[in-house]
C-alpha cells in the first residue's frame, strides 16, 4: 500500500492530537484504575510506535514469503520469538515475575484452533492486516482499515453467539511445553524449531533469488531515525518482545488484542438493544465483568487504544499521516469479508497472531504452534484470492517475442 506524504500542517496537528490524547489517557487510567493500568496504556502506545516505525506486519511478511520467497520478515519473527521464550519460560516456570504471579496464554489443542486459525489466515490477506496490523494502520490513518476493524469486531461478536459449539469439537486439554518438559528442554526444543524455520526461509530465498534480501538503507540516522523511522525489522521484533514481557510483569499475563474487539462489539450491540448478556459466552464471569465494566478497567482495550494513538504519533512524526477515503469497491468488499473472517477466526482459535501465535508460543503453549501451521495455510489461500479483490496483483502475461 503506497503512502502519501502528508502536508506539514496536518502532521503537526496530528502530532499534538496524539500526544495530548496519550497524556490524557495515561492520567485517566491512573486516576480511574491505578498506576499499572496507566503504564499498560503507555506500553500500548510504545507498541503502536514500534509496529509502525518497524512496519512489523505479520500479514505482509507471510505474503512476501508465499509469493516471492523473501524471508526477511519471517526471520525477524523467529528472532522475536526466540528472545520471547528466553524471557518468558523462566518466569512462567517459576509462576512469578518480580514477586507477582504470572500466567501464560495456554489454551486447548483443538479443532476449533485449527479451523479458526485457518479462517483468520485467509482474513489476514483479504482484510489487509492481522490484529495488531489492523490497529496500528487504523491509528496511522488508513481509512480502509477502519472498515476492516469494524467488521473484525462484528465477526468477533457473531462468534461469541455460539462459540461453545466450536469449543466442544474434539480437543485436548491445554498443553504447556514448560510444564511438560521443564524450562531448559522447552527452550531447546523451541530454539531448534525457530532455527529450522529460519533456515528454511534462507534455503528457499537463495534458491529463488540467489542471495538474501538486504535491509533497505535509511535516510534518517540517530535520533531522527528513532523519531521518524523506519526502524530495522529486527529492532522491531526485539522491542515488541520487551514490551510484551513488560505486559506480563504488569498485567500478570502476556499481550493480547482480540478479546477487546469482541467487548467493543458487544457493548455496541447492547446499546442497540441486542441482549448479548443472555448469551452463554457473556455469562462467564470474566466476560460478564468486561461487558458491564467501563473500558477504563479492561487492560486489552486500554492497550489497543494506546496502540492506535502510538501509531498516530509515529505516522505524524514521519510526516505520513494522510487519510485517503477513496477506496476501490473491490478493496472495500475485501475489507468487509476479511474483517469478518479475522474476528470470527480469532475467537475460535483462542486468539490472533498476537494472543495465540506470539504470546501463545512465548507462553510455551502447544496451541500456539498449531495456530502458526494452520494460519500459514490460510494465508496461502488468502494470497491466491487477493487478485480477485486487488486486480493490480494479478500476474501479468508474458509478452511473446519473435525469434
Amino acid at each position: 500500500m503506497s503512502v502519501i506524504a502528508a502536508p506539514a500542517n496536518r502532521s503537526n496537528v496530528s502530532i499534538w492530537v496524539a500526544f495530548v490524547l496519550l497524556i490524557l489517557g495515561t492520567i485517566g487510567a491512573y486516576l480511574v484504575v491505578g498506576v499499572n493500568q496507566a503504564l499498560l496504556f503507555l506500553i500500548g502506545g510504545a507498541l503502536g510506535m514500534t509496529l509502525y516505525h518497524a512496519s512489523f506486519g505479520f500479514t505482509s511478511s507471510w505474503r512476501v514469503f508465499i509469493k516471492e520467497r523473501r524471508g526477511r520478515g519471517l526471520r525477524a519473527q523467529m528472532i522475536m520469538l526466540a528472545l520471547a521464550v528466553l524471557l518468558f519460560f523462566p518466569a512462567l516456570g517459576a509462576g512469578e515475575l518480580f514477586g507477582n504471579p504470572v500466567k501464560g496464554n495456554v489454551n486447548p489443542v483443538s479443532m476449533s484452533v485449527m479451523i479458526g486459525a485457518f479462517i483468520f489466515g485467509i482474513g489476514m490477506q483479504l482484510g489487509g492486516g492481522c490484529a495488531s496490523g489492523t490497529l496500528y494502520t487504523v491509528g496511522a490513518g488508513s481509512a480502509r482499515m477502519i472498515v476492516t476493524l469494524i467488521f473484525f469486531c462484528t465477526g468477533s461478536l457473531i462468534a461469541t453467539s455460539h462459540i461453545q459449539w466450536w469449543f466442544d469439537l474434539p480437543h485436548f486439554e491445554p498443553i504447556s511445553l514448560v510444564k511438560s518438559f521443564g524450562v531448559v528442554p522447552a527452550l531447546v526444543l523451541n530454539f531448534v524449531l525457530f532455527a529450522i524455520i529460519a533456515a528454511a526461509t534462507v534455503y528457499f530465498e537463495k534458491k529463488r533469488h540467489g542471495q538474501l534480501e538486504v535491509e533497505p538503507q535509511a535516510k534518517q540516522h540517530g535520533w531522527k531515525r528513532f523519531l521518524r523511522g523506519p526502524w530495522p525489522l529486527v529492532w522491531g521484533g526485539i522491542i515488541l518482545t520487551l514490551l510484551n514481557f513488560a505486559t506480563l510483569a504488569l498485567a500478570g499475563r502476556p499481550w493480547g488484542v482480540t478479546s477487546a474487539l469482541a467487548v467493543w462489539a458487544a457493548k455496541s450491540a447492547s446499546v442497540m438493544g441486542i441482549d448479548v448478556a443472555s448469551w452463554a459466552y457473556w455469562q462467564q464471569p470474566a466476560n460478564a465483568k468486561a461487558l458491564t465494566e467501563s473500558l477504563w478497567f479492561d487492560i486489552t482495550s486500554m492497550m489497543n487504544f494506546g496502540i492506535m494513538l502510538g501509531a498516530l504519533l509515529a505516522a505524524s512524526l514521519a510526516g505520513k499521516f494522510a487519510p485517503n477515503f477513496n477506496i476501490p469497491k473491490r478493496s472495500l468488499l475485501a475489507a468487509v469479508i476479511g474483517g469478518l473472517m479475522l474476528g470470527y477466526g480469532a475467537r475460535l482459535a483462542y486468539g490472533c497472531n498476537i494472543g495465540a501465535y506470539f504470546s501463545g508460543i512465548a507462553s510455551g503453549s502447544l496451541h500456539g504452534w498449531l495456530w502458526l501451521v494452520f494460519a500459514f495455510i490460510g494465508n496461502g489461500i488468502g494470497v491466491k484470492l487477493r487478485p480477485i479483490f486487488f486486480p493490480g496483483e494479478r500476474p501479468q502475461p508474458e509478452k511473446l517475442t519473435g525469434c
